[in-house]
């Protein structure tokens, strides 16, 4: 369970350093900010070189969300459940604090700003209200866990999964974006 767990924390703090980090670190340099399009790409790469690198190990659903719908389905013991939610809640916070560090560095950063942060109302990019971002959550969320269980399924072409997954991620994130920052979570 130790060797799962790890890679689980590793899988977690990369996806969350990746794509978190570039929206606080990348999206808006001037002239050359990767903007929504380059955070989005971001976090589908990261979940799909976690995915490659340890899901074999941990099974490697990154998220609490995805952790909660592969029980529900009867795809996670439940068992392992408790202990993958504190790991990847650990993990995501361990990675937010990196990140943090690194933000810190630069002239003028102010968590006041955001940090990647996601909301409604006057905490939304495009302004949307609190239903708009409810239905987006767990819309996208939904989404997202039916392409991780479709695509980790037994019948599914072996090996493919984490491009699947790692794909959906960024398209998700393109819908969501403007409308949460998303959290998918």
């Amino acid at each position: 369970m130790a060797r799962k767990l790890g890679a689980e924390f590793f899988g977690t703090f990369w996806l969350v350093l990746a794509g978190c980090g570039s929206a606080v670190l990348a999206a808006g340099v001037e002239g050359v900010g990767i903007g929504w399009l380059g955070v989005s790409i971001a976090f589908g790469l990261g979940v799909l070189t976690a995915a490659y690198a340890v899901g074999h190990i941990s099974g490697g659903p990154f998220n609490p969300a995805i952790s909660l719908g592969l029980w529900a389905g009867r795809r996670f013991d439940a068992k392992e459940l408790l202990p993958y939610i504190v790991t990847q809640v650990v993990a995501a916070i361990a990675a937010a604090g990196v990140l943090y560090v690194i933000a810190s560095g630069a002239a003028g950063f102010s968590v006041a700003d955001g940090f990647a942060a996601n909301g409604y109302g006057d905490h939304s990019p495009g302004g949307y209200g609190l239903v708009a971002a409810l239905v987006t959550e767990f819309g996208l969320t939904f989404v997202f866990l039916i392409v991780v269980m479709g695509s980790t399924s037994r019948l599914a072409p072996k090996g493919f999964a984490p491009m699947a997954i790692g794909l959906c991620l960024t398209a998700i994130h393109l819908v969501g974006i403007p409308v949460t920052n998303l959290s998918v979570n």
